[in-house]
């Protein structure tokens, strides 16, 4: 055990000095390790899908879900993917040295409010793959180290993306103490992360399912930038498009139902249930999805099963979903504000003053208007890849881009002023 904390906690000082130098590594220079990281993904791309392979073979024989096994499982799609999506954060402005804000006083200072890196991330996520090179890039880009541990079942996938990355940092001249993964499974690598590593590590961003991200929260003692559910909803306003509601609701639960901007429950306007119910029911149905509903929404169709008090608080990760009847604009946002995660809210409809309404209403993360909640995703946001999806209130909430990996300092400048 001892030389097991030995290791972590130099895996904790190495990032530590890394991301004293990332701090004044240069935007070409950062620019050059994701481009050549991106590169070789794709040149090692048969070498990772065949460590991808042991990782499935292995999760299909434990039984996982198969939501699981789609967050887990990359092939010649995925893997340009993420090269494309680390092309995307090079190509983004540079977060660090920006001048967020300037004033200068009556008394002659000048002031000034910059962007500076947040220092070493941690990052503890299950499994998805893609995340070794998303953050692995994304802090590099803001001028911070990465300590990247994976989940066990994914962790051959883990370790063959971030050989590649590696070698991109090697590329452009920059130390491979920027981007490390902890190989070692021991659950004890976990706690150690969450007390920092002795200082080491500035905040930690989690990535896995609830019971995960609960442990993280609870037990972290260093700031956590994290979401623990995404349940979901879509409110179905009497003014909605009727066509254009059923296409939202049928992509936002059944695209990717295992991702957590799935909508998990659509509460419909009862003024339209009887014209729009019966179409969503059988639109859903057809592609196998599962429907939980409420007393009223039972009546349209046998293809509805009771839902429970349950239903409205589970994040189903998987194609359920559960419907309710509401009288009105009032009773769906009631709903919302009782089983909300906070993490992304819609409405359908055509009604420009309602949509205002409802996004003023709401304070989730992401409220949207006439857009699937499958969009909650930072690349979608245009933010080149995510780190994540924060909830809480700190100044980085929603998707966690290269901006939000960022904090600031004061500059301060004057001509011998003292103070009175």
């Amino acid at each position: 055990m001892t030389s097991f904390k030995n290791k972590i906690n130099q895996v904790g000082l190495q990032a530590k000095e890394a991301s004293k130098i990332l701090a004044k590594v240069s935007t070409k220079q950062k620019n050059e390790a994701i481009l050549a990281m991106a590169g070789h993904i794709l040149k090692d791309k048969e070498l990772i899908l065949e460590e991808n392979k042991k990782d499935l073979k292995k999760a299909k024989t434990k039984g996982l879900s198969e939501s699981f096994i789609d967050r887990l499982e990359l092939g010649d799609e995925r893997i340009i993917s993420i090269a494309t999506t680390l092309s995307e954060i090079e190509s983004f402005r540079d977060p660090v040295g920006k001048v967020l804000d300037s004033w200068t006083r009556p008394n002659g200072l000048s002031i000034s409010r910059v962007s500076t890196p947040l220092g070493t991330v941690g990052v503890i996520y299950e499994s998805r793959p893609n995340v070794t090179a998303d953050a692995g890039a994304l802090c590099l880009k803001s001028g911070n180290a990465s300590i990247l541990r994976g989940g066990s079942d994914g962790i051959n996938s883990c370790i063959a993306i971030h050989k590649s990355m590696i070698k991109g940092l090697s590329d452009a001249g920059i130390t491979e103490n920027a981007i490390q993964i902890i190989e070692d499974i021991d659950r004890d690598a976990v706690n150690m992360m969450l007390q920092g590593i002795n200082k080491s590590i500035d905040v930690i961003v989690p990535r896995g399912g609830k019971n995960l991200v609960a442990q993280i929260e609870k037990e972290a003692k260093v700031p956590v930038f994290a979401h623990l559910e995404g349940i979901c909803h879509i409110y179905v306003d009497k003014d909605t498009n009727l066509e254009k509601a059923i296409n939202v609701c049928v992509n936002a639960k059944m695209r990717r139902p295992g991702i957590c901007g799935a909508v998990e429950t659509i509460l419909v306007d009862s003024e339209i249930a009887i014209a729009f119910l019966p179409d969503l029911i059988k639109a859903l149905s057809t592609r196998d999805c599962e429907i939980r509903g409420c007393k009223e929404t039972q009546q349209y169709s046998n293809n509805v099963v009771a839902a429970n008090d349950e239903d409205w608080k589970t994040e189903y990760l998987s194609p359920i979903v559960s419907i309710k009847i509401v009288k009105d604009y009032e009773e769906a946002i009631e709903h919302i504000d009782t089983f909300s995660s906070g993490h992304t809210e819609s409405i359908l409809t055509e009604n420009l003053n309602t949509a205002a309404q409802f996004q003023k209403d709401l304070d989730s993360a992401i409220v949207m208007h006439n857009v699937s909640t499958q969009f909650a995703d930072g690349g979608e946001f245009g933010l080149g890849g995510e780190i994540g999806i924060a909830t809480g209130k700190f100044h980085a909430r929603g998707p966690v881009g290269v901006d939000q990996l960022t904090s600031f300092k004061y500059l301060v400048n004057g001509n011998g002023h003292i103070r009175p």
